[in-house]
């Protein structure tokens, strides 16, 4: 059966790459980036892929949320529904780390921009539909103040700060769908992958990008992922594990929550203050 794939982050590295082993099976892919100019690249790429399915391009800056709702906006009126959403967009080390908005850019694009996404498509996202958040090895406790922009954080800190929210708000939010919602599991796709980010905050080659592809295209399609709803993948280990204990912690999950729609409310009115 063809499935409509929505990948964020797909001009480049493991989304690109994730793309294409998705499309040379046939599947409808949604492309998304920041670049007009990358996205068309992209999509030159896959229909010359033999077999491939139908490609569509979307562009939008995901540290913008007004931008990541007409994002929505738009995949809404062209689609009626959407079988997997990956949720791969992300950065690290940028020459500006701060928004428009003033939010720390990695909260922005690794957290809250996919919660917002997510959140807006679940009309799009059935019960047999599946979201992959890419999280990471790399999580520590969330700082509730930088989440709304009112710290300032080194980039480790942010970047880890930012991957622990995004999983604690995949178990969420997976909990308070339930069985009606779409399966929601965060995967550690693997640990110093050969993608730009790591090049260009490491210095480094970095493992093949390959180990990454493949996880995602099981989240996306396998049974092995069927039952997976609110879990943790660790793809360093090639298991369901455990993510950090705050992303065990109810309380803790409902304050991120609660935090995240303050965000967004926020952000909404034309507001920013402290959260």
């Amino acid at each position: 059966m063809t499935k409509t794939i929505l990948i964020t982050g797909s001009t480049d590295g493991i989304g690109l790459e994730t793309a294409k082993a998705l499309s040379a099976a046939g599947h409808r892919i949604l492309l998304h980036g920041r670049s007009g100019h990358k996205l068309a690249d992209a999509k030159t790429v896959l229909d010359t892929i033999p077999g491939h399915g139908p490609v569509k391009i979307y562009v939008a800056d995901l540290s913008d949320m007004a931008a990541v709702e007409a994002l929505a906006v738009a995949v809404t009126a062209r689609h009626d529904r959407i079988d997997v959403l990956i949720n791969n967009a992300g950065v690290f080390a940028v020459p500006d780390a701060r928004t428009a908005a003033g939010l720390d850019i990695r909260f922005a694009v690794n957290s809250i921009a996919p919660y917002l996404l997510t959140r807006r498509l679940l009309p799009l996202l059935g019960q047999s539909a599946r979201v992959v958040n890419l999280s990471s090895a790399a999580q520590s406790p969330v700082d509730l103040d930088a989440l709304a922009g009112n710290v300032h954080l080194s980039d480790s800190a942010a970047y880890g700060q930012s991957k622990l929210a995004l999983t604690m708000w995949s178990r969420s939010l997976a909990q308070a769908t339930g069985p009606d919602g779409p399966m929601i599991v965060a995967v550690n796709p693997g640990s110093f992958l050969g993608t730009k980010m790591v090049r260009e905050a490491y210095g480094s080659k970095g493992n093949d990008v390959g180990i990454g592809v493949d996880i995602l295209v099981r989240a996306a399609l396998s049974e092995e992922f069927a039952d997976a709803s609110g879990l943790y993948f660790d793809n360093d280990s090639d298991q369901f594990a455990r993510p950090h204990p705050d992303a065990l912690d109810p309380r803790k999950c409902e304050q991120l929550i609660h935090a995240l729609d303050a965000i967004l409310r926020l952000l909404a009115s034309g507001t920013k203050s402290d959260c």
